[in-house]
């Protein structure tokens, strides 16, 4: 492998990156993975060789071979093994003093991590400090004040099968484990899973996503400084990096991502038979009667949508269905709204963070420009590719089956759906995959227990969105397409656990009745025994039953 360095050949002035060749496709042309600026703008992309002009080695072939590979991630798993193994993340001190680190390291680090979330997503410092700086902290905070608690035994009581006796439920760590985050929320998303995973023992790699280059690069640094490198590391990367892991056999992996990569993440896992839990996302939909306060629940739709990372987030509100009757005045409280809180041009607003890079930007052009969909555009649409801004937009009543409404949106575009009566629009949710979350604004009881009852996706909110992430008590997590199991809280320590059953008993209490061979009064005292019926659990126990 050669590592270069070049200039883009079309416009050399603008942009500048670095560049690692790797792999040769058809007609010998070279893939590179890269991160490059426009106008201040960085991002990651691939591009073909053809773009590159004036190409220099920068690095030798011996420095080329420092690449994490296979072969380097298979030494890592082993080291990670030989610390796990000395029982050394297992105590209680150990944990502690892990967790107490990282706390430490967001606190004293706060500012550093503002700025790197800026250079990736250009998130306002203050949505930057209460979605990822607040949050990460309070698990942590959690974690150490519920750790002793979580780690206890828990007794559970035993059957007359087995009289005498006691029983205990103890959580042990799975081992080494993996967790691959995302870039919508790369200090959260990354941290959060891995205080779980140290809180219930284990080992573990954290794979930052490339796509937030900032974040990652702090969070590698920063790891290094403040935790025990013999049993937390960070491998920073792209594909090959992310495939040289997933060829390892690891105790657990968390994945945070889409449901593509889910997919060749679970099926990397089932080649080792290793358990996994992904975070994934879907079309979260919002169900809004006519009954509710009108301006809160506007306030409610844009701090879930608009507010959150610009629609970059997987419990970000993605479509409305409301009655054609209501959705006039939805729109104008709506648009009043994104007034107030964007000011009259939103492309100017420094309150809202920017479409993470090129790609992602095109991807939602291309479902604004779609055919029988440009025309729905009813709030927003316009667009700065330069600055990777889209203005908050909704539309109204775009076909079903446009791409907009078939795919997670992940952007600040809201089409509105109207059905004639609110009832019809269950049905319209339950058509599609499960999303991670489901939101209903209504001030009426009986369709707030149907919505509950009827729609399934990974968490419910009524009349309001995103907040059930804020409550530890509440597991996340997804069903179905949305994913597989749960975390926050002792969710996270759990998730990262084994519950192995322990039963205990004495010497004392023998009884001649479980062994051969059985004759007559053997059956007739076992079956007497396992009946559960106590007066002939009893004639059991006095030697009643005799051959």
């Amino acid at each position: 492998m050669i590592i270069v360095s070049a200039g883009l050949f079309k416009d050399c002035g603008r942009c500048f990156k670095s560049s690692s060749i790797v792999g040769v496709g058809l007609g010998d042309t070279l893939a590179y993975r890269h991160t490059y600026k426009i106008n201040q703008v960085s991002f990651s992309s691939s591009i073909p060789s053809s773009y590159y002009c004036c190409a220099t080695l920068s690095k030798t072939m011996e420095e080329a071979k420092q690449t994490f590979d296979v072969d380097k991630a298979a030494v890592l798993v082993k080291e990670l093994r030989k610390t796990f193994s000395s029982g050394k993340t297992k105590s209680y001190e150990w944990r502690m003093s892990q967790l107490e680190s990282i706390s430490k390291m967001i606190d004293e680090k706060e500012k550093e991590i503002i700025e790197a979330l800026h250079k990736d997503l250009s998130k306002p410092e203050l949505e930057a400090f209460i979605s990822e700086i607040s949050m990460t902290k309070s698990s942590c905070k959690l974690a150490l004040k519920e750790l002793k608690h979580w780690m206890m035994p828990k007794k559970v009581e035993t059957s007359m099968a087995t009289y005498p006796s006691s029983a205990k439920i103890v959580s042990e760590p799975l081992g080494v484990v993996l967790v691959i985050s995302t870039w919508n929320f790369p200090f959260l998303l990354s941290l959060d899973p891995v205080i779980g995973a140290i809180a219930a023992g284990n080992a573990v790699v954290l794979k930052p996503s490339e796509i937030a280059p900032a974040t990652s690069s702090l969070l590698a640094r920063l790891l290094v400084e403040y935790a025990d490198e013999s049993a937390i590391r960070v491998v920073e990367g792209a594909v090959a990096e992310t495939s040289a892991l997933l060829e390892q056999k690891w105790d657990k992996i968390f994945f945070t991502g889409g449901a593509r990569v889910g997919r060749i993440v679970m099926t990397a896992a089932a080649k080792h038979l290793t358990p996994v839990t992904l975070e994934l996302g879907g079309k979260c939909p919002v169900l809004v009667d006519s009954n509710v306060d009108l301006q809160v629940t506007a306030r409610r739709i844009v701090a879930g949508k608009w507010a959150c990372n610009n629609g970059q987030a997987c419990i970000g509100v993605d479509y409305i269905i409301t009655t054609k009757d209501f959705a006039p005045q939805l729109i104008d409280a709506l648009r009043s709204v994104l007034e107030e809180c964007f000011g009259k041009d939103p492309m100017e607003s420094k309150d809202r963070s920017r479409i993470v890079n090129s790609f992602h930007f095109m991807r939602l052009v291309n479902l604004l420009d779609e055919d029988k969909v440009s025309d729905k555009i009813v709030v927003g649409g316009q667009r700065d590719r330069s600055h990777l801004q889209i203005a908050p937009t909704i539309l109204l009543d775009v076909p079903d089956d446009s791409r907009i409404m078939q795919e997670e949106i992940f952007g600040p575009l809201l089409p509105i759906t109207t059905v004639e009566k609110l009832e019809d629009a269950f049905d319209m949710i339950n058509r599609k995959p499960k999303a991670l979350a489901a939101y209903l604004f209504s001030d009426d009881e009986q369709i707030e227990r149907k919505f509950v009852q009827n729609v399934s996706a990974g968490g419910i909110a009524i009349n309001d969105t995103i907040l059930q992430l804020t409550v530890p008590t509440l597991p996340f997590g997804g069903v179905g397409e949305s994913g597989m199991g749960s975390y926050h809280g002792k969710f996270s320590f759990d998730a990262f656990s084994h519950n192995k059953a322990v039963l205990y008993r004495s010497f004392a209490g023998e009884s001649p009745t479980r062994y051969p061979p059985y004759t007559p009064g053997k059956q007739k005292q076992m079956k007497a025994l396992i009946s559960g019926d106590v007066f002939n659990i009893m004639l059991a126990l006095l030697g009643w039953f005799k051959d």
